[in-house]
């Protein structure tokens, strides 16, 4: 019960890592709203969490809406009366589109940060007001492994991911005198409907093999970062970044073909 009573919103939270935070938090005896799009969706699959300590309801929002974000802070807060964590979850790629700077056309760049950084932006702006005068909260910003290690591809949205990070580490300074506290989680690969079907076998594959924990992340252990920043027992931490990628990115460049090597040939 880390969470006890306290109100959490989570957008984008019908499925993967923004339904394990709501799973999350629920366990943790949070009142916790799935803000979507589909809510006929978000009531489904709230409905599935009846059996935790928590309470999950539903709040309308599009990220690609702005008249949503005050709208969906405005409903739960005449509801609760306060808004403790916000879980800023949402975000959008296009594999299709989103390759290297020579192949990916300047309005989808543009269109992709835009989406990105306004789903935190935003949110946080409408947010503000309700956090400032509890003087608390913690907010806590879904970024990614892309977002700290340049890649060949994904310029779009890996971009979009590390500005993320960045217009964290701002806000959280800005807004400690407050007691609001900012913090970033950096999934690695994590195997949700998203990354299933939009990575061949064979790319995955060989993800993998850069990753010493060799296997996919599941969405409920990005939850568990979420969890850590949300709850009081952090109420010390903030502008931190917790990667969770199973130590992807952390050995040597070429970490996979020396870890096919005998012990005694390394080196």
């Amino acid at each position: 019960m880390k969470l006890k009573d306290k109100v959490v919103v989570v957008t984008a939270s019908t499925r993967g890592i923004g339904f394990a935070c709501v799973e999350a938090c629920a366990k943790e005896g949070a009142i916790v709203y799935m803000a979507a799009r589909n809510m006929e969706l978000a009531k489904e699959k709230s409905a599935l969490l009846k059996q935790y300590p928590g309470t999950v309801k539903t709040v309308y929002f599009d990220a690609l809406i702005a008249d949503t974000y005050k709208d969906m802070i405005n409903t739960i807060v005449e509801q609760e009366g306060r808004i403790d964590v916000l879980v800023n979850n949402f975000g959008t790629s296009d594999p299709k589109q989103d390759f290297d700077i020579e192949h990916t056309s300047y309005e989808y760049f543009l269109s992709t940060i835009d989406a990105n950084l306004s789903g935190v932006y935003q949110t946080i702006q409408a947010v503000l007001p309700i956090m400032k005068k509890q003087q608390s909260g913690s907010i806590i910003n879904i970024s990614s492994i892309g977002g700290q290690i340049p890649d060949i591809a994904r310029i779009a949205y890996t971009t979009s991911k590390n500005a993320i990070i960045y217009l964290s580490k701002n806000i959280a300074l800005q807004l400690a005198q407050h007691n609001i506290r900012v913090n970033v989680v950096c999934p690695g690969q994590i195997a949700t409907d998203a990354v299933m079907q939009n990575m061949s076998p064979e790319f995955q594959d060989l993800f993998m093999s850069h990753t010493p924990i060799r296997r996919m992340g599941q969405p409920n252990e990005i939850a568990g970062a979420v969890v850590y920043f949300a709850q009081d027992d952090a109420a010390y931490t903030t502008g931190q970044v917790i990667t969770v990628s199973g130590g992807f990115g952390m050995g040597t460049p070429v970490y996979a073909d020396l870890s096919k090597l005998k012990s005694d040939q390394r080196h």
